[in-house]
């Protein structure tokens, strides 16, 4: 059981990253690249700070937020490791950091998504189907936390009782 504990935290944190690098990198390029077709991101980001918005503490809180998330990831990983924690949980704990990502993307299309909204007047909604990706996989990891519990308790249950009438 051991080595599924390490595989399960490490994949754990390897979707993490995957999620936060998509997180930051459609908040910070894909998105402002829809609402703004045809300019490059360099011009975006040039227009923007001529019109005085502070884009590089836009960029920074993006992946800053990113970062908390993938930091997280590893904390989680490290503790559920060295406590020796059952594989479900571990991997619930993965689910739950994801399902939570939900919250960040909305709250990284205020950042840079606001700036881009205002300084070309376009709408502040979100420009790519990256997004929805993001939203539908935090959805996914929600719904599947109770049933990874579930069949993680019931799998614990079914070896205890074994074990009991074993002995």
């Amino acid at each position: 059981m051991g080595w599924t504990r390490i595989v399960v935290a490490m994949v754990g944190v390897l979707v993490v990253t995957a999620y936060a690098a998509l997180l930051a990198v459609n908040a910070l390029v894909l998105d402002p690249l829809g609402a703004v077709p045809g300019t490059s991101l360099g011009a975006i980001y040039g227009h923007l700070e001529r019109q005085g918005f502070d884009v590089r503490s836009d960029v920074v809180a993006v992946v800053v937020t990113a970062g908390i998330g993938v930091a997280l990831a590893v904390a989680v990983a490290v503790v559920t490791l060295v406590r020796g924690t059952d594989v479900h949980f571990v991997a619930a704990w993965m689910l739950g950091i994801v399902a939570a990502g939900a919250v960040q993307v909305f709250g990284s299309g205020f950042q840079l998504g606001m700036d881009v909204a205002d300084g070309y007047g376009v709408g502040g909604e979100d420009h790519t189907i990256w997004a929805g990706v993001l939203y539908v996989t935090s959805v996914i990891a929600l719904v599947a936390i109770p049933v990874v519990l579930v069949v993680g308790e019931r799998r614990r249950a079914r070896r205890t009782a074994s074990e009991t009438l074993a002995v």
